[in-house]
């Protein structure tokens, strides 16, 4: 019987093994990927963090990047990597958990080849679980190429042609951003134009030293200021959004609303050119693997700190689980820190 199973090998999972092995708990991490770092590799090509070296450390290992740089996707993998083997983490790679369900003191965690059993559960697999696409992709032509920017890795994917870039957040500007510099091809842009954005510098300062200076990533989500923030669209960081869009060949076209065959409806237009679309349009959570849950309306689970109702399951890595910062690579080691304490002490 293990004192704790984690499920997830990212940056939450790895971080609070960390102090699960601080803590000489009996432990192993499962996740369903053949490598570590995988869910990052899994990513676009081109992607890079918008939170420089000295922000991205792990607890017991600093990210191996000189400070200013902005790690790519290859780095924070290799990092991952390095951070399992320094600390020679108990690791189930290629584990899919299907089913959790707590059995008396136990619980029961069922995978493709049988089931593990634990006093004790932390889910740490992030808030990135179905790739939604709007009801309306489903009326498009076959013919035309498809993509959600989670399968997404660069333009040699797409047909020749124009291009619809579909969302207008981190993802959805910087996939645009590459794609439209292709400058003989025509970008569509569907969504918001009136895009908050923030630079990564600021009067020679990081924008994340001046978070931390200002207190930005440590209000909690349960006071007046974290509520405003939370509540509030957050802003496109390091990516010039008005430049992107006055490039010749990119057309901003609003909101797509409907579509049938050939025919895209957005706000501005009816397009019928379009040969291939990049749906930047978000993830569902999904935690219904996780038997005797109680979920919130916006079907995350409901806990304090990461602490949930039913005794011995915890959760870690989720977006504003306690803070702005909650679901960053640097600020998760506050809530691993937290769960630790607390682990300690029950």
């Amino acid at each position: 019987m293990l004192d704790f199973i984690v499920v997830g090998a990212a940056q939450a999972g790895l971080s609070i093994s960390y102090y699960l092995k601080e803590l000489d708990k009996n432990f192993i991490i499962v996740d369903k990927e053949d490598e570590v770092g995988a869910s990052w590799l899994n990513r676009w090509d081109s992607l890079t963090l918008f939170t420089p070296t000295e922000f991205n450390h792990l607890p017991g290992l600093d990210f191996p990047a000189p400070k200013g740089h902005y790690p790519n996707k290859y780095e924070v993998a290799d990092y991952f990597k390095r951070y399992t083997k320094k600390f020679n983490f108990p690791l189930k790679l290629n584990t899919f958990i299907e089913k959790i369900e707590k059995k008396e003191d136990r619980f029961v965690l069922t995978h493709q080849n049988g089931i593990y059993e634990a006093k004790n559960v932390i889910i740490a697999t992030g808030p990135f679980h179905i790739p939604y696409t709007p009801p309306c992709s489903e009326d498009i032509s076959e013919n035309i190429f498809q993509i959600h920017s989670n399968f997404y890795k660069n333009p040699s994917q797409l047909n020749a042609g124009p291009t619809m870039v579909v969302g207008d957040g981190d993802s959805g500007v910087q996939i645009l951003d590459e794609v439209s510099s292709q400058k003989d091809r025509k970008t569509y842009f569907s969504g918001d134009t009136d895009i908050k954005t923030l630079p990564q510098e600021i009067l020679g300062k990081t924008l994340w030293w001046w978070f931390t200076k200002t207190g930005f990533l440590s209000f909690s989500k349960d006071s007046y200021v974290g509520k405003k923030i939370s509540q509030s669209r957050q802003p496109v960081i390091g990516t010039d959004v008005k430049a992107i869009l006055e490039r010749e060949n990119v057309i901003a076209v609003g909101r797509t609303n409907d579509a049938h065959e050939h025919r895209i409806e957005t706000d501005e237009k009816s397009i019928e050119d379009i040969k291939n679309i990049v749906w930047a349009t978000g993830y569902r959570p999904n935690f219904s693997w996780i038997k005797g849950l109680e979920l919130t309306h916006e079907a995350y689970p409901k806990h304090k700190r990461g602490i949930s109702a039913m005794k011995g399951l915890y959760f870690i890595g989720l977006p504003w689980l306690h803070t702005r910062g909650s679901a960053t690579l640097g600020g998760i080691k506050k809530d691993a820190k937290y769960l630790k304490k607390y682990i300690a002490k029950n």
